[in-house]
């Protein structure tokens, strides 16, 4: 074994001997060895450590639900459900000089944790994808300054995503070969000019898999946020050519991408083995066709979509656990509630912007080439700057996603959603979702309401009004809004584009 593996190896293990991985740690760092290892499993799920008194509560709950629904679009068990996530800015990348995680950090990694975040995925930024300072789309674009950030995420309970994508890479790489990607297929904005390798190439998978294995094991991450870099059948058509490495071994139809669900698989399984996580962006509101395979515990949506309640439709029976992101460059958030409203019902919560400012200042590195100045992309970074000038103690903006000029509520309505969601999701769960037959309303349900229900040591019902008009809901049963003692009632009045979270009570 080499002895840099072996101090990270001695530096992590649980069973050495105090003194010894004392020395070990030591060792590591003077060898430049991070010792930020992976925070460990997911503790015990809550319902196994609960009393005989709790556990019949819950199984009381569960009866409810399950002696009152006839009929819903989906039922789930929530299980190792990590619903409060944040798509961390570590910093501007294309950039002069590389972001440095210092105090500015340690308080927003604070803030965040106090708001009920658990888990924080950084985008691309966190690489030196265009190699301008030493590094590649796989390397930390600051080592030393990622391998404390980690450190810092793991000091506080919570876990971290590093980018990492199946598909794409960059065009000027000197290691990218024209034979893994399709002729024309690449990606084209801003500073990004991006081939998309095929999956089908064995000569890729062979390049790519043992650099995600690299960053696992390297950083000490707890998984990758895959970002996929792939045009799926359905959307490329029978006819597109082929990379002229691929090796067509899959039955490739609309409904099943056969050389992209392998590869993903692959590398959903060396996550897996290191107990990590995998959060898979497979564009727009996509889910990727693998005929039922398991590739993913995440899959982030919303991107380009250009209509958040066209998203709600889309993606509201994606199998858990869905992670929408309302991309305010195309799509409008009609109402502070609104991103709640879409997606709560659903047992989807929503990604939170967070971390350092993104102030824009990428688009305008002196030297860089960048395609085009009036892409969607740079007139975006430059309104992001601009506002950030204006405002440099904020409220800021956060990622290219995120509405300038900022909302000024959106972080606190965030927090406010999550504690309730929380609350419901509660890990040993049951949730029916979208109610269509039950008895549990007194009257039928409006046409535009939505209602699900989820079920442990409480009964909750979710009730959403889509519509444009007030909603009347008449329930069977007396229920409290969820954070409230008083204002017990069976009707219900929903205003127009509302959410609300009742807890029923008196159950026996």
């Amino acid at each position: 074994m080499q002895r840099r593996e072996f101090l990270k190896l001695g530096a992590c293990s649980t069973a050495a001997v105090a003194g010894v991985a004392t020395t070990t740690k030591a060792m590591a760092a003077s060898e430049g060895v991070s010792t930020s290892c992976p925070t460990a499993g997911p503790p015990p799920g809550v319902a196994s450590n609960y009393s005989a008194e709790q556990q019949r509560k819950r199984l009381q709950n569960i009866k409810i639900g399950n002696d009152s629904i006839r009929n819903c679009m989906r039922k789930h068990l929530v299980t190792n459900y990590l619903s409060g996530q944040c798509c961390y800015n570590l910093g501007e990348y294309p950039c002069v000089k590389p972001w440095n995680p210092d105090e500015y950090d340690e308080q927003e990694l604070d803030r965040l944790k106090a708001q009920g975040i658990q888990l924080i995925q950084v985008f691309d930024e966190w690489s030196d994808a265009r190699r301008l300072h030493g590094g590649d789309k796989f390397t930390a674009l600051n080592p030393e300054g990622f391998h404390r950030f980690v450190s810092m995420v793991h000091k506080r309970g919570m876990k971290i995503l590093a980018y990492c994508s199946s598909g794409y890479f960059d065009m000027h790489d000197p290691n990218l070969k024209p034979e893994w990607m399709r002729p024309g297929d690449g990606c084209y904005v801003g500073w990004f000019e991006l081939g998309r390798c095929s999956p089908a190439s064995p000569d890729w998978r062979a390049y790519l898999l043992p650099k995600m294995q690299f960053i696992l094991d390297e950083y000490g991450v707890d998984g990758i946020y895959n970002d996929w870099g792939y045009v799926p059948n359905a959307m490329r058509g029978p006819n597109a050519p082929q990379a002229a490495d691929a090796i067509e071994a899959f039955q490739e139809t609309a409904n099943f991408d056969g050389a992209a669900t392998d590869l993903l698989a692959l590398m959903y399984d060396e996550v897996k083995r290191r107990g990590g996580i995998l959060k898979l962006h497979a564009d727009f509101a996509n889910q990727p066709e693998t005929a039922g395979l398991k590739v993913y515990d995440y899959l982030w949506v919303g991107e380009n979509v250009n209509d958040a309640n066209k998203l709600r439709d889309l993606v509201k029976d994606h199998p858990p656990y869905v992670v929408p992101c309302i991309d305010t460059m195309f799509a409008k958030i009609a109402s502070d509630d609104e991103p709640f409203l879409l997606s709560i019902p659903y047992l989807q919560f929503p990604i939170l912007p967070g971390g350092r400012p993104f102030t824009g200042e990428r688009a305008m590195v002196p030297g860089f080439n960048y395609l085009s100045p009036n892409d969607l992309w740079m007139k975006r970074c430059r309104a992001a700057w601009e506002y950030h000038q204006a405002h440099p103690n904020g409220p800021h903006v956060y990622g290219s996603w995120d509405e300038v000029p900022p909302n000024p509520r959106s972080q606190e309505t965030h927090a406010k959603w999550l504690k309730r969601y929380q609350q419901i999701t509660e890990d040993g769960s049951w949730a029916w979702l979208d109610i269509r037959e039950s008895n549990l309303f007194s009257a039928s349900l409006p046409g535009d309401v939505v209602a699900s229900a989820f079920a442990n040591q409480e009964f909750y019902m979710v009730l959403a009004n889509y519509g444009e008009q007030k909603a009347e809901v008449a329930l069977a049963e007396t229920y409290l809004p969820i954070d409230a003692d008083t204002g017990a009632s069976k009707t219900w009045t929903l205003a127009p584009r509302s959410l609300q979270i009742l807890r029923r009570v008196n159950v026996s």
